[in-house]
């Protein structure tokens, strides 16, 4: 009897031992809210097809970084030495926003910018989000660092908003790229209220001039053009301009094909798969679920409102000064932030619900792409002031 006694104890102490081990035993209420926010990505992202490239990625990568285990393991993607932890690298040391702009810049046409330069204004004014954004968020307390990758969130870049915030604010990073891509699949909620609510019933109806041919020479010394002189008024926004426009000379020289089909294929798709992920991952409960990422979510809501009210606002602006004929519609003004090719679409959609003969796509990709090189300069600029 006694041999039995001691070998249930042994037994019951190993039983305990392997419990105290699995999730079971360490799983909190945090946890369950962060699986909870993860799955609704998944969610969104097969059912409402919001930004599932993205979505997806992010949205199994917080069901990764929000199960609960023993600390020590190496598993974790704060633990060093962890494999999770070695692909974060790339978010924390900004390695992979850059090649997420080679890729775009592989996949943009350029053509309704260059066709309309005016249009690069509405991409600059959009960026009044990042800005207001910032400007709210020292209101409230944070420090300047802090504030400035915030506020990068109000141009609907999430490459942009992860170099940022990895060079400004690292511990804010996984709220700020949570709430960058989260807005970012959001902008067909969130930006038509806001354009209804600024324009006329006649200013929507504007029908704009077809935007002109634009010649290879063109296409092939705006990127070459674009770097110089980005990069010349902002050298801190380097790594992205200058992979952004490289990106594009490749497609536009038309020698390069091989490497522009890489740069915009395999290579962005396996570089978007592990920064969703890992992103995703960085969610942890318990780093995550604070106060400052409750109040980064609701500035980034705040810096979208912004950056819609300023590119809308610009163009209704800039119409005072143009002869008719040549205005307009403040319906494009939206695309100024730069999810490509979202917030063009969603010029697109709004303007056919008041004619339905009235194209707006090929006009709102101007100020779309601008946006892209906007968001981009304003993050070197803020990199500039703040690092």
């Amino acid at each position: 009897m006694e041999h039995s006694g001691t070998f249930l104890t042994f037994i019951g102490e190993h039983l305990n031992q392997f419990f105290s081990y699995t999730a079971f035993a360490n799983f909190t209420l945090g946890h369950f809210v962060m699986i909870c926010v993860g799955l609704s990505f998944i969610y969104l992202a097969i059912t409402k097809e919001y930004e599932p490239l993205l979505l997806v990625p992010i949205g199994f990568g917080i069901l990764v970084g929000n199960i609960p285990f023993t600390p020590g393991l190496q598993i974790g993607i704060y633990e060093s030495g962890s494999v999770l932890n070695y692909l974060y690298f790339g978010v924390l040391q900004g390695i992979y926003p850059p090649l997420i702009f080679l890729g775009i810049g592989a996949m943009t046409d350029f053509s309704a910018l260059i066709s309309n330069p005016k249009l690069m204004l509405i991409g600059a004014a959009a960026q009044l989000g990042i800005f207001g954004a910032y400007g709210i968020a020292l209101l409230l307390g944070f420090t300047p660092s802090e504030a400035g990758a915030i506020g990068i969130i109000g141009g609907a870049d999430g490459p942009t908003a992860i170099f940022l915030s990895s060079k400004l604010a690292p511990e804010l990073l996984g709220a700020i790229a949570i709430s960058a891509y989260s807005y970012m699949a959001l902008v067909p909620v969130i930006q038509p209220p806001v354009m209804r609510l600024l324009t006329t019933s006649k200013e929507r109806v504007i029908r704009m001039k077809p935007p002109r041919a634009v010649s290879k020479t063109e296409k092939v010394l705006f990127p070459i053009i674009g770097m110089l002189l980005t990069t010349f008024i902002v050298p801190s926004g380097l790594s992205l301009l200058g992979m952004l426009f490289f990106g594009n000379l490749l497609k536009e020289s038309g020698v390069t094909k091989r490497l522009a089909d890489t740069a915009k294929g395999p290579l962005i798709d396996i570089v978007t798969i592990l920064i969703g992920l890992t992103v995703g991952a960085s969610t942890q409960a318990t780093t995550f679920l604070t106060a400052k990422s409750v109040g980064i979510f609701a500035l980034g809501a705040a810096s979208f409102v912004i950056a819609t009210f300023g590119g809308v606002m610009f163009v209704k602006i800039l119409n005072l000064f143009l002869k008719e004929g040549n205005k307009m519609n403040p319906l494009i003004g939206n695309a100024g932030v730069s999810a490509v090719p979202d917030s063009a679409r969603v010029s697109q959609i709004v303007g056919l619900e008041y004619d339905k003969t009235n194209h707006l796509l090929m006009h709102a990709m101007g100020p779309n792409v601008a946006g892209v090189i906007g968001s981009a300069v304003a993050a070197g600029i803020l990199l500039g002031f703040l690092a």
